[in-house]
């Protein structure tokens, strides 16, 4: 069905008579004219109002432009026959490594992950239970285990709400009937984790063959275990933990959808090229690395990476000393009206103790560093667009952080008289006594030479700024 004046000026006549089609589209197929779910940008099929609501804020927020189709408002579900079962895929799979040397070797886990990942789409929307047409299996689970965060419900709680809410609804319903059930539902999204020990100080990840063992840091001496209040270790029980979401199985995940599959390649097959500045495939970063990289730039479908990080105090309402560092993956090819959206933003690490990590944040970026290498190298992807297996690369562009933050990913020196990231050691820095700060001041060394601010004095620190502004540093110097 076209939907292409879901993107039209919302003005227009054709974008009025299209959410009138989408109501009614929703009445035709037994749906409430009071509870109809809102297909805005802003709710986004989370909130349910009645149509004279949902049609305010179609004509206020705009429409999803992805959600083409109305499957939360009866329509059938177009992934299931876009997405090959599974014995065409198995033939698909199997001449996609037809041909290849012995050199290149099939990823173990491509199939099985490819395969869990198509069962549970084909199951994504089935309803909960038979008739029933405001739940599916998926939405349900999400909305449960969002109450199990908020209320802090423990893990024996919930598979017993799970088994209540089980015997209250009809037979054949799809509801899981322990926790570790629903959470195996969930793990073919790649929201799966690993727990990694890590020293209290900072020293090191147990993890790997030398450290996984180990009980006490070979670093600092400091116990793996944490210490009760008579300064007995508690084994078993870790001094500090980092959360890691493997990055590959979900990227994965990605291609196996036809429609985001297709907007992977938006950044080279849909996007304008007329030398203006529009998107940051038209920074001279990107440029750079189409430049240094022409294999790597040659295939649109290569992934380009930007990270982030920042710590925040989860419990500052409750005046408790803690820090909480999420670390987040940007994926940029996606057209710009998709990559800031929280769906495609993925929580890599989430490292969380009593103390940030500080200038120590390597040692936890360890796993993430070792999936970003391995993705550089390539892996083994299947596109469900395409509807062919390829070898997938990928490249972090960019850091986003803030000052301080930068100091900690960089190693660099961001407070003090050399706290310039680009100066340096030219850094002109002043100490402000009365106000015990120190600033950065001969800002006008950047200027051109006859500029009049140059010659200002009183309007800046007394002085005549006769110096030319200092040489960037090379890569070799940053390192050196």
């Amino acid at each position: 069905m076209d939907r292409s004046w879901l993107i039209a000026d919302r003005r227009t006549k054709e974008f009025k008579k299209g959410v009138e089609d989408l109501l009614m589209f929703a009445f035709e197929n037994g749906y409430n004219e009071g509870k109809i779910s809102c297909p805005c940008l802003k709710c986004a099929h989370s909130k349910s109002w009645n149509a004279r609501t949902v049609k305010n804020h179609l004509f206020q927020y705009g429409i999803d432009e992805t959600y083409t189709c109305w499957i939360w408002h009866g329509e059938a579900n177009s992934a299931e026959s876009s997405l090959p079962d599974e014995s065409d895929s198995s033939v698909s799979l199997n001449q996609a490594y037809t041909g290849m040397g012995e050199a290149d070797e099939v990823d173990d886990n491509f199939s099985s992950d490819s395969s869990d990942f198509m069962n549970h789409v084909k199951g994504e929307h089935a309803p909960l239970y038979p008739g029933c047409e405001n739940y599916t299996k998926m939405k349900a689970l999400v909305k449960l285990f969002n109450l199990k965060v908020k209320h802090g419900m423990s893990d024996s709680c919930f598979s017993d709400v799970l088994l209540l809410i089980g015997d209250l609804l009809p037979e054949g319903n799809n509801i899981p009937s322990s926790f570790s059930e629903a959470k195996k539902t969930l793990y073919a999204l790649g929201m799966g984790y690993e727990k990694i020990h890590a020293c209290p100080n900072n020293c090191l990840l147990y993890r790997g063959q030398i450290n996984e063992d180990e009980t006490t840091c070979r670093i600092c001496k400091a116990s793996r275990w944490k210490l009760n209040k008579k300064g007995e270790e508690q084994e078993g029980v870790p001094a500090k933990v980092l959360w890691y979401f493997p990055l590959i199985p979900r990227i994965r995940n990605l291609f196996n959808t036809p429609q985001i599959a297709k907007d992977m390649t938006w950044h080279d097959i849909e996007r304008q090229k007329d030398g203006k500045m529009r998107y940051l495939a038209d920074s001279e970063t990107w440029k750079d690395v189409d430049k240094e990289w022409p294999d790597f730039a040659s295939y649109s479908r290569n992934l380009r990476l930007a990270l982030s990080s920042d710590g925040f105090n989860p419990f500052r309402g409750n005046r408790i000393d803690y820090s909480s560092w999420p670390v987040l993956l940007s994926i940029y090819n996606l057209p710009p009206w998709l990559c800031m959206k929280r769906r495609y933003i993925m929580l890599c690490l989430l490292i969380s103790g009593p103390t940030e990590p500080g200038n120590d944040i390597d040692v936890f970026l360890q796993p993430l560093i070792e999936d970003l290498q391995q993705l550089w190298l390539g892996k083994q992807v299947y596109g469900a667009y395409k509807r062919d297996s390829f070898l997938l690369r990928g490249i972090l562009l960019w850091t986003i952080s803030d000052y301080p933050a930068l100091g900690n990913l960089s190693g660099n020196v961001i407070k003090g008289y050399n706290d310039c990231t680009v100066c340096v050691d030219n850094t002109k820095a002043t100490r402000l006594v009365h106000y015990r700060k120190t600033v950065v001041m001969r800002h006008r060394r950047w200027l051109p030479p006859h500029h009049p601010y140059r010659k200002q004095k009183t309007a800046f620190d007394n002085t005549v700024e006769k110096d030319v502004a200092p040489i960037l540093l090379t890569g070799e110097q940053v390192f050196g």
